[in-house]
């Protein structure tokens, strides 16, 4: 980093190029680009970022995101089917998984079991899932295993699904149809419907 640039300059890249897909000269130019804008535009982003941290909270029973305390609209809503439980990667799955139609519940891993990247089944919300099927015996019909078409995503239903095998509950995984390598963010709802109606016991 050039040390010519002030210090608040030169904190302000290294903390960008921490963000995910953000590269030390993407940083470089997201902060100047900063420098340039009007002072109320980046309060408004200052305030944003703050807001986030402040307002939002990890649902207590599927750990998506909700905007009280305790847990989600989706978790609240008597209408779901609340024996069946969609498990997801990422947060953002459960908006693709929404748009199918589907109408049942979910359970937010936060990442896939990867060795290589050092993220192993302590690190994911696996222990959670386990802990909210053996509390409510008899409750939970179904866990579809919507993880990625991945070697990761794989890796992850496969080790689930020998830890629920003690328990009576149905454990599908998403039909194929979804390209290997492939990102539930970015299949389109028709694929993720198809998907998630041909899903078959694993």
């Amino acid at each position: 980093m050039p040390n010519f640039l002030p210090k608040q300059v030169q904190n302000l890249i290294e903390e960008l190029a921490k963000l995910p897909g953000i590269g030390p000269k993407t940083a470089e130019r997201l902060t100047l680009h900063l420098l340039k804008t009007p002072e109320n535009e980046v309060r408004h982003l200052s305030d944003a970022v703050r807001k986030l941290k402040e307002a939002s909270h990890f649902c207590l029973i599927c750990w998506s995101l909700s905007d009280t305390p305790d847990c989600c609209a989706i978790c609240r809503d008597d209408s779901r089917d609340q024996k069946t439980i969609c498990v997801v990667e990422q947060i953002l799955d459960v908006g693709s998984i929404e748009k199918t139609g589907y109408k049942g519940v979910y359970h937010v891993l936060h990442g896939a079991i990867s060795p290589i990247d050092g993220i192993g089944p302590d690190e994911l919300k696996i222990k959670e899932l386990i802990e909210r099927v053996s509390a409510n015996p008899g409750n939970v019909s179904e866990i579809i295993l919507a993880t990625n078409p991945s070697h990761e995503g794989d890796a992850t239903a496969i080790y689930i699904s020998k830890l629920l095998k003690p328990f009576d509950v149905n454990v599908t995984r998403i039909a194929a149809g979804i390209p290997v390598g492939g990102n539930l963010n970015y299949t389109d709802e028709i694929t993720l419907g198809k998907a998630i109606e041909g899903r078959k016991n694993f």
